[in-house]
């Protein structure tokens, strides 16, 4: 797949980045991005959510009254989950709602997900940007000439670049990453893929290393 690179002014620049069809051309496998995805999203999840049983609340151990005679039902203590105040049955205790995939099972996913937004034509190539300071209104000028202002975007760089990640973490609708660091949720969740010049070779040195 040729994709033409642009400068930080939205022009070609008349070079052009070959993406390689085993990760930019598959048929995409949507069952494996949704196990992909709902795994990244467990992870997120904390889990500590906890309530507490009748061994835990407060309330006197006390018996309330003789078992049998009354003409009522058997009690036990004024922390019976029956009563206002009472323990929790089976309430939920701290977990982890984490789950294991297979490696390849992640990989087949996060390449799945990028033949996606080749299909859709979703990916932008910009030449690497070298910036002197953070500064947001260059990040936002950059991203307005490549048409992707208006768009969740994620901005993907081949090596960590402190000014430019820094000068895009206040736009809202941009996720800074680096290549190495992408994963599934954030390709799907984004509606265009930016990768810089240098991002996208690694894409063609690495299928070029395979094949060597």
């Amino acid at each position: 797949m040729q994709i033409e690179v642009l400068n930080i002014k939205g022009k070609g620049t008349g070079r052009s980045v070959e993406l390689p069809d085993d990760i930019f051309g598959i048929e995409p496998n949507n069952h494996v991005i949704y196990l992909a995805v709902k795994q990244y999203l467990a992870a997120q999840r904390q889990g500590t959510h906890k309530v507490k049983t009748r061994a835990e609340v407060k309330g006197a151990s006390r018996k309330l009254h003789k078992q049998k005679g009354t003409g009522g039902s058997r009690k036990g203590n004024i922390r019976n989950p029956l009563y206002k105040g009472g323990g929790t049955i089976f309430g939920p205790k701290p977990h982890d709602y984490d789950f294991k995939l297979n490696k390849k099972v992640k990989d087949l996913a996060k390449i799945s997900a990028l033949s996606h937004k080749a299909k859709d034509s979703a990916i932008v190539i910009v030449e690497d940007i070298v910036l002197d300071a953070p500064k947001t209104k260059t990040a936002a000028d950059i991203l307005k000439n490549l048409k992707v202002n208006d768009k969740k975007s994620m901005f993907v760089l081949a090596v960590p670049n402190d000014n430019v990640e820094m000068s895009l973490r206040n736009i809202d609708t941009v996720l800074s990453v680096i290549l190495n660091d992408i994963n599934t949720y954030d390709i799907v969740n984004a509606d265009v893929l930016v990768l810089t010049e240098g991002a996208a070779k690694i894409f063609t040195e690495e299928e070029q290393a395979v094949e060597a």
